[in-house]
């Protein structure tokens, strides 16, 4: 991910089983790890992709686990996990109003959560003609840019007035 905030590169890691997001500054130099809370406890399993709210808050989708947020600081400000069973969570973005929008493969939907974590609504689902939603992003109108796994589509949705 490309900081709009201020140009630094975020980027998840796996190796040896152990996984992390490490921002770089634009000259390339490692300025910040971000690995574990501040419990110890390890954050990420697979971190696939990553956004930057507009409170400075690094979202990353951590696939097969959760959404996992962080402050500027690095630390842990809450794990989405989703609102069934199964979460599958994929592609991410943020809007202008600071609401995280997250693909779940599982389901087959796009949940809207709130900058805190909290469940808003699903914007997409199979009904409405989404069937494998797997990256998102919002453009300056407020449209949301949806890409499908396996179709070769990308379809943009209005959904904020």
């Amino acid at each position: 991910h490309s900081s709009h905030i201020n140009g630094d590169i975020l980027v998840g890691m796996m190796k040896g089983g152990k996984a992390k997001v490490t921002r770089y500054n634009k000259t390339g130099t490692e300025i910040q790890n971000i690995q574990r809370d501040n419990k110890g406890q390890v954050l990420y399993r697979t971190p696939h992709y990553i956004t930057e709210n507009i409170n400075g808050d690094v979202c990353v989708s951590d696939w097969g686990n959760a959404v996992v947020v962080v402050d500027k600081s690095g630390q842990h400000r809450f794990s989405y996990t989703g609102q069934g069973s199964e979460f599958g969570p994929y592609g991410i973005c943020t809007d202008v109003l600071g609401h995280i929008l997250v693909c779940d493969v599982m389901s087959k939907t796009v949940h809207l959560l709130d900058q805190d974590g909290q469940f808003l609504s699903l914007l997409l689902t199979p009904q409405q003609g989404v069937k494998y939603p797997c990256s998102v992003c919002v453009d300056d109108e407020n449209n949301l840019w949806v890409g499908q796994y396996g179709t070769n589509t990308v379809t943009v949705y209005k959904y904020l007035q």
